[in-house]
């Protein structure tokens, strides 16, 4: 098919990347989906989906065979030449964030060969892989996954957004009748004051608050904030990409409200820890039923620290290095709302409405039970540690050959 009017191209089949399928299953909570004309060619683009960044708004559509971008910005309007340099940065901002230098057919056919319950929905659930997110907003999203559903942690991330960091830009949407105002993520010192847990309860984040505002401020008190550009605490929480696995965790888990599921769900989706399993009672109902785990089907066993270990290596044990990978197929391929997907038709059809509380409410952490209120240890230095993420080095050199 035709690239869209203003899109760029870059061919890339579904089964390396579905977006109906990873920006739908509870990896990340900030993405906005909007229906296009429906068309009658199953291959033209259904959906668009939006992501504010801190300096413009990513648009993507797919088809079959390719992702189509694009990205629009705040006044003044970047020159033709400007807006070439920047789409530029925008393709090295979706190869690091979909982390497409993976080739994730290959992983499955590994899987498969190493499962033969993957094997089974292989075929169907082609195209889920990890984000690679910003670690302060993948942070931040979990803690507000405690004890919560999909639907519900999504507005709340959204809406920390809009009260806590100025808009951006407005897009008009599809249709050309309604326009939405796009917010980037607030950074670590604008949820630090201790107003901010008031103002989070009001508007409905509960015990939460409390926990993102004591986050923030843990963070801004050992590094310190600057005027513009990434905080310290920012790109101290990138560092702990280079930090072992174990290493990493026990950093994590001195935040307030962060307990192991948390912790993990952060180290695999934005610190780069691929064999990460996050264990919640979802995860374990699939390593009953179908790898011969000990324990109940029906009702919740309590996750002491003991289980999730066991639940942990033993899916390690069956799928490897990308284990957390993995799981996040055999995750969304038991949710609900997935019941109609398959990658050769990714827009599923809404979920039959049901008075029984979905099993979208069980999926995502319960309350931490002793969170910790150690302060931080780890300074930032003056010149923060080599990030792994080259893309976004790239990209800020390019921003300072344009002011000069």
């Amino acid at each position: 098919m035709a690239t869209p009017a203003g899109f760029q191209a870059l061919p890339l089949p579904l089964v390396q990347l579905s977006l109906a399928a990873v920006l739908k299953c509870g990896q990340s909570f900030r993405w906005s989906i909007l229906p296009l004309p429906k068309p009658s060619d199953p291959t033209i683009p259904a959906q668009e989906y939006r992501l504010c960044l801190r300096d413009r708004v990513v648009c993507l559509q797919q088809s079959q065979t390719a992702l189509f971008y694009r990205s629009a910005f705040p006044e003044p309007q970047p020159s033709p030449t400007q807006l070439q340099l920047r789409e530029a940065e925008t393709l090295l901002w979706l190869n690091d964030y979909f982390q497409l230098n993976i080739d994730l057919p290959k992983l499955y056919d590994e899987w498969a060969a190493r499962d033969s319950v993957f094997s089974g929905v292989k075929e169907r659930f082609g195209g889920i892989r990890m984000l690679r997110q910003d670690p302060w907003e993948n942070l931040i999203s979990f803690i507000c996954s405690s004890n919560n559903n999909i639907s519900r942690i999504t507005k709340m991330v959204q809406s920390l957004c809009t009260q806590y960091s100025p808009a951006l830009l407005s897009l008009p949407d599809l249709s050309g009748h309604e326009t939405h105002s796009y917010h980037p993520f607030p950074p670590p010192s604008s949820l630090a004051a201790p107003s901010v847990t008031v103002t989070l309860r009001s508007l409905g984040f509960g015990y939460r608050a409390e926990y993102i505002q004591k986050t923030a401020k843990m963070l801004v008190d050992v590094h310190g904030t600057i005027e513009e550009g990434r905080e310290p605490s920012e790109l101290w929480l990138e560092s702990l990409r280079g930090l072992a696995t174990a290493e990493a965790r026990t950093e994590l888990l001195k935040f307030i409200g962060v307990g192991r599921k948390v912790a993990d769900c952060v180290l695999l989706m934005s610190l780069d820890k691929k064999e990460v399993i996050p264990v919640d009672t979802h995860v374990h109902q699939i390593a009953i039923k179908h790898y011969g785990f000990k324990g109940l089907l029906k009702g919740k066993s309590p996750m002491t620290p003991k289980l999730y270990e066991e639940v942990n290596s033993k899916l390690v044990r069956i799928w490897g290095d990308y284990a957390g990978w993995a799981h996040s197929v055999l995750f969304t391929s038991d949710l609900k709302s997935f019941a109609s997907y398959s990658v050769q038709n990714p827009t599923p059809s809404a979920p039959v409405k049901s008075s029984k509380r979905s099993n979208l409410e069980s999926l995502l952490p319960t309350p931490p039970t002793t969170p910790s209120p150690s302060p931080l240890k780890r300074k930032a230095s003056a010149s923060p540690p080599e990030s792994s993420d080259k893309s976004a080095g790239l990209a800020d050199r390019m921003k300072r050959l344009r002011r000069k």
